[in-house]
């Protein structure tokens, strides 16, 4: 099935009526500019156009919920921006809640205003703002240093770390 076929039968599905079909599948294919792979085989797309393509197919409708499965897996640090403001923007819309599963810390805060720690397979270790999870759970800061042989030789990592310190106790 095409990307416009796919989007059509879900609709069938949803109960979007005859008359509002058509306007609400042109405006997925819009917003998550998916134009011109509309009459594609869905099967040959892109990885990041086939999450294109579930995430429309969650959003087609307004539903009250959309639930998605780390919409931006896989994608190139661009695609993963693009979707993120999709998502951005129905949130903000607030014509439906969104609740999304990620492993992305990034892609939880960038989306989110609350969010959740499962553990063991659904065992909520915390639920709250990123900043509350961040203040009981956090363990500092991580850094990473890439440096030339020949200057990490002469290179004192403790007082580096030690100044460090310093400035973060400062602020």
């Amino acid at each position: 099935m095409s990307v416009y076929e796919h989007l059509k039968y879900y609709a069938l599905i949803k109960g979007i009526s005859s008359e509002e079909r058509k306007p609400a599948i042109d405006n997925v294919i819009e917003l998550l500019c998916l134009d011109e792979h509309k009459n594609k085989k869905a099967g040959t797309l892109s990885g990041g156009n086939k999450r294109k393509l579930c995430v429309a197919i969650a959003i087609l409708g307004s539903p009250p919920i959309i639930l998605l499965d780390e919409p931006s897996s896989g994608m190139d640090p661009e695609a993963r921006r693009f979707m993120w403001n999709v998502v951005s923007k129905i949130a903000n819309d607030r014509t439906s809640a969104v609740i999304l599963t990620t492993h992305s810390m990034e892609e939880a805060e960038a989306l989110s205003t609350k969010m959740g720690i499962m553990v063991k397979g659904g065992i909520f270790k915390c639920f709250g703002s990123s900043q509350h999870i961040k203040n009981k759970f956090g363990k500092g800061y991580e850094i990473e240093f890439k440096v030339k042989q020949a200057f990490a030789d002469d290179f004192d990592f403790q007082v580096v770390a030690k100044e460090f310190e310093d400035v973060i106790a400062k602020n």
